[in-house]
């Protein structure tokens, strides 16, 4: 009788501790988004929730105009806004980055060409 007791206490635990997580982190996932889209002003690159790349123009309580090609401008929900998008700027050294690891593949296959020549030349002499 005392197990039996316990299995539907536990079962509600079980099941009720998963929601609650779930909500939690629902409820921080849409602070962010809100906090995000208060936080847009005119020259943030953007993302809207269509995939729509573009740059604000300006901003008013619940619209934003968003240059998405030059001189054509659209005006959007401040609410479609998914993300803000770094600028190229910030893009370049993260660009420059896999230069100097093809550069590092490089040296090494150079390395191994020559270590492989060496080999074979060895083997030559031996024989």
């Amino acid at each position: 009788m005392q197990l039996q007791s316990l299995i539907l206490p536990l079962l509600i635990v079980l099941l009720a501790v998963p929601l609650f997580l779930q909500a939690r982190k629902q409820k921080r996932a849409m602070a962010e988004q809100q906090k995000l889209q208060n936080s847009i002003t005119a020259g943030d690159r953007v993302m809207t929730t269509s995939g729509v790349f573009g740059t604000v123009v300006s901003t008013s309580d619940d619209t934003i105009d968003i240059e998405i090609a030059p001189g054509m401008t659209t005006t959007w929900v401040r609410q479609a806004v998914r993300e803000k998008v770094e600028t190229e700027a910030a893009e370049a050294p993260a660009a420059e980055a896999p230069a100097e690891e093809s550069a590092t593949e490089e040296t090494k296959v150079e390395d191994k060409s020559e270590t492989e020549v060496a080999d074979s030349a060895e083997k030559q002499k031996t024989s």
